[in-house]
């Protein structure tokens, strides 16, 4: 089927709430990856990861009624996703060292890498540095840094305002690139980071 004669988001949720049987999981097909995405990021646990997503499915498949328009259909999606992500969170909550950062720097650590073995173990230094976040920290980084989400659409997926998502996704990066700088490999004097405090918002 021609991309142009595809059935939009909006659409196929109103076909669900109608009784199409197979309107969510279309809806779901087009969208699982990032959506899955979201939530192994935020969580950092494969299991978690997939038990949150489930969640969210469920959540997203009996109140899909609820969705007035507000927002596109995939914004409400993944809201739902990081919703149930940071329920988990909240749950296993372990409360972080506060560190320093730099903005610039930790956006080249999470930089794709040409080495695939190198790459993993950035993934695995990464995913461990990630638990060290708040939860609302680590939310906003992931869907800004690492899934490439605007400020304003991030603002609408995480229910918050385009200055609070700035504000987490900086204390997020101060904390973390001190567990993560090694990344870098051999980085001169000159271009050492300057530490900054960062606390919760």
């Amino acid at each position: 089927m021609p991309e142009e004669s595809w059935p939009a988001d909006h659409e196929l949720l109103r076909r669900h709430v109608a009784g199409d049987a197979e309107a969510f999981g279309e809806l779901f097909r087009r969208h699982r990856d990032r959506l899955w995405a979201v939530a192994l990021r935020t969580l950092c646990d494969p299991e978690e990861a997939a038990d949150a997503l489930q969640d969210a499915m469920v959540s997203a498949f009996r109140r899909a009624g609820d969705f007035r328009g507000e927002s596109a259909v995939t914004t409400w999606l993944h809201r739902i996703v990081v919703n149930a992500s940071l329920d988990r969170l909240r749950r296993r909550a372990v409360r972080p060292v506060v560190s320093a950062g730099d903005e610039q720097a930790f956006e080249a650590l999470v930089a794709q890498d040409g080495d695939p073995a190198r790459t993993s173990d950035t993934r695995l230094d990464v995913n461990a540095a990630l638990r060290l976040l708040p939860p609302q920290q680590r939310a906003a980084l992931v869907v800004v840094d690492m899934l490439g989400f605007s400020v304003a659409d991030a603002a609408a997926i995480l229910d918050t305002s385009p200055g609070t998502v700035k504000s987490r996704c900086a204390r997020a990066r101060a904390r973390l690139l001190p567990h993560l700088v090694h990344l870098q490999g051999n980085r001169s004097d000159s271009e050492s980071v300057s530490p900054a405090q960062g606390g919760e918002t």
